[in-house]
């Protein structure tokens, strides 16, 4: 059974969930990114497309050296077409930026095509890393 939104419920918007943890939004670890002025431009883009696109931080998501990791998570509707959330790393600059911004507000997993140049950047989730590995060593 598909569900469908209710009448006067916005559906979920595409999610860009930033990390902000141990070493993502470190200066000390990347000095020569605007970590602030990243999360500032990602704001002020959902600021401006309410509906479309969300951002939200959260707390250390693992795969440390693979700082900045940002998390796009699919609209209601790019997951009833089969988007998933999609992990990307080493976001540290504007042409990462960019290219974050122009999916979301295309509509992201789901529903959009990523930018090329942002898929050379998709990483795996730390738990599915996880996994592989558990597997990989019980071949043997």
């Amino acid at each position: 059974m598909q569900r469908r939104p209710q009448r006067g419920v916005p559906e979920r918007p595409c999610t860009l969930v930033v990390c902000r943890g141990c070493c993502c939004g470190d200066t000390a670890k990347h000095p020569r990114t605007d970590h602030q002025g990243q999360l500032d431009r990602l704001r002020a883009a959902a600021d401006a497309a309410p509906g479309r696109v969300a951002v939200r931080t959260t707390d250390c998501l693992g795969p440390c050296g693979q700082a900045n990791v940002v998390v796009v998570q699919p609209s209601a509707g790019g997951r009833r077409d089969g988007g998933r959330p999609t992990w990307i790393g080493w976001a540290l600059d504007d042409e990462t930026t960019d290219d974050l911004l122009a999916w979301a507000l295309a509509g992201g997993p789901g529903v959009a095509e990523p930018p090329a140049t942002l898929e050379l950047q998709f990483i795996r989730p730390p738990g599915e890393a996880r996994a592989r590995a558990r597997a990989a060593g019980s071949d043997g």
